[in-house]
């Protein structure tokens, strides 16, 4: 499929091997405001995206040639603000906590509508557009956290966290030594408007401790990071 070179509206590239399902959606994105270039392998997908730039990856699991999710995980780590929506038939729960600990921001099971799939993406993009971060880096221990340039760092050595990780530690941020509903921290982080499961909290709650712990013990100083304790039946609490 040739690159699209449309730059005023959203990118996106699809990544489907069955020919109905990816025609279906470049058709149908196309023709609501999108800029869709179709690839049928994971190998045509990450050459496709070094050669151009993508703001929404819509990435199916059982491709031909290699699975999504290392699709999934070589993207994130060369694309950290790469929307990515996962569209697969699998359906159990390893599958959707594999699909989002790979690096995805959602995931959809086929068959879905075309309508939802772009209310996902509106809802998406606009918390991306929206978002006003405070001015000033804020200081959590001997962690700092500089919003606008969503930069995480540990002592000056940057903190590698992924969007949403990010995204929920900086809410969290804002309320330190409170008690934050699960509920709060799902619409400000995915969106009032989120049809998902809630276990994609607890999956990228666990993402973010454990790259804070990472980064901890791998730093050359000793330092202190913020708590994040967990409130059963509630939400979380991050402490000084």
């Amino acid at each position: 499929m040739p690159v699209t070179t449309d730059r005023s509206r959203p990118r996106v590239l699809v990544v489907e091997d069955d020919d109905t399902i990816g025609r279906h959606l470049q058709t149908g994105l196309r023709g609501n405001g999108y800029a869709p270039t179709w690839s049928r392998t994971g190998s045509g997908a990450l050459a496709e995206d070094a050669r151009s730039s993508y703001d929404v990856l819509l990435l199916d699991l059982g491709l031909p040639d290699m699975d999504g999710l290392d699709v999934a995980r070589d993207l994130r780590a060369r694309r950290p603000d790469l929307l990515i929506i996962v569209l697969t038939a699998r359906t159990d729960d390893i599958d959707v906590i594999a699909g989002l600990d790979a690096g995805a921001d959602d995931y959809l099971v086929k068959p879905f509508s075309l309508s939802v799939l772009l209310a996902r993406l509106r809802a998406h993009l606009r918390r991306r557009t929206v978002a006003a971060p405070p001015p000033e880096p804020v200081h959590l221990a001997d962690l700092v956290l500089d919003v606008p340039a969503r930069r995480c760092t540990l002592h000056d050595d940057e903190v590698p966290l992924r969007p949403k990780e990010f995204d929920l530690l900086a809410v969290l941020a804002q309320h330190p030594g409170e008690a934050v509903s699960r509920e709060t921290l799902m619409a400000e982080v995915w969106d009032e408007n989120w049809f998902g499961s809630t276990k994609t909290l607890d999956v990228t709650m666990a993402g973010l401790r454990r790259r804070l712990t990472e980064a901890a013990d791998t730093s050359a100083h000793a330092g202190r990071l913020p708590r994040i304790t967990t409130l059963r039946g509630h939400g979380y609490r991050l402490e000084l």
